[in-house]
């Protein structure tokens, strides 16, 4: 097989597994979402279903990069992922799974925030944020452009930092987990890890809809360091004012960054 022919099947067969993982999450948590709070995506139907077109767009352009690194890592060693566990000791194994998600949480701030400078957020963010209230099929609902941005920094950090291919999978894991559960419009986590020392911290749904209901604050994807350190972390948010101000007044304009 050419190395031209491998590397496009691999591509497709990452595509296939990150639309498979964002429609088998974002289905579960929309699920959940059914049971717990019944009606809560009532008269969203035509707007879940432009999030599940974006984003299956969104996997196709996340799974080409990741097709390419899983080749060069599986027939030519390029990368610095390994898969022996004695490789590295056992106390990184944890410390490169935070490192990843520090690494792409900086990326995430600057990238996002970047995006709602006027002109970058009318021509690609603005596609993201038409979901309001965003449900659990908007994790991935990117303009290409802005997919791209989001698909290329893993890819890129595991030719620098050294991560188990186990741990590597928990770091998509939580990625995956945190990037549907923020867009639920209902918070799943439990109050004393979002509402007590530990949320001041981190970020779940109660942080992240503050964002999708006022525009120009808590831009950060996992921890809130770099809100909190820009002056941008507004705290969290009111689920039922953002749903009250899209059913009675319509859609909001968003406040753009300057």
């Amino acid at each position: 097989m050419s190395p031209a022919l491998a590397i496009l099947l691999s591509a497709l067969a990452m595509t296939a597994i990150v639309g498979t993982r964002y429609l088998a999450a974002s289905g579960a948590f929309a699920l959940a979402t059914r049971i717990r709070h019944p009606g809560l995506y009532r008269g969203l139907d035509r707007q879940m279903r432009r999030e599940i077109g974006w984003s299956l767009a969104s996997a196709a352009i996340y799974g080409a990069p990741a097709g390419i690194v899983a080749w060069g890592w599986r027939e030519h060693g390029w990368t610095r992922i390994y898969s022996d566990v004695s490789a590295w000791p056992l106390w990184y194994l944890p410390v490169s799974v935070l490192l990843y998600l520090a690494a792409h949480d900086a990326w995430f701030y600057w990238t996002h925030r970047w995006m709602h400078r006027p002109r970058p957020f009318r021509i690609a963010h603005a596609v993201h944020h038409a979901s309001r209230p965003p449900t659990a099929w908007a994790a991935m609902a990117f303009h290409p452009l802005e997919a791209i941005a989001g698909a290329v920094v893993i890819p890129l950090l595991v030719f620098v930092i050294p991560i188990h291919v186990a741990a590597l999978g928990l770091v998509l894991a939580i990625m995956t987990v945190m990037g549907v559960t923020n867009h639920m419009g209902w918070e799943i986590f439990p109050r004393w890890m979002h509402s007590g020392p530990l949320g001041s911290w981190l970020i779940t749904a109660s942080h992240h809809q503050r964002h999708h209901a006022e525009y120009a604050c808590n831009y950060g994807l996992y921890f809130r360091f770099w809100d909190r350190l820009c002056g941008t972390d507004k705290g969290l948010g009111d689920f039922r004012s953002l749903r009250r101000g899209v059913h009675s007044a319509g859609r909001r304009e968003p406040d753009l960054d300057a």
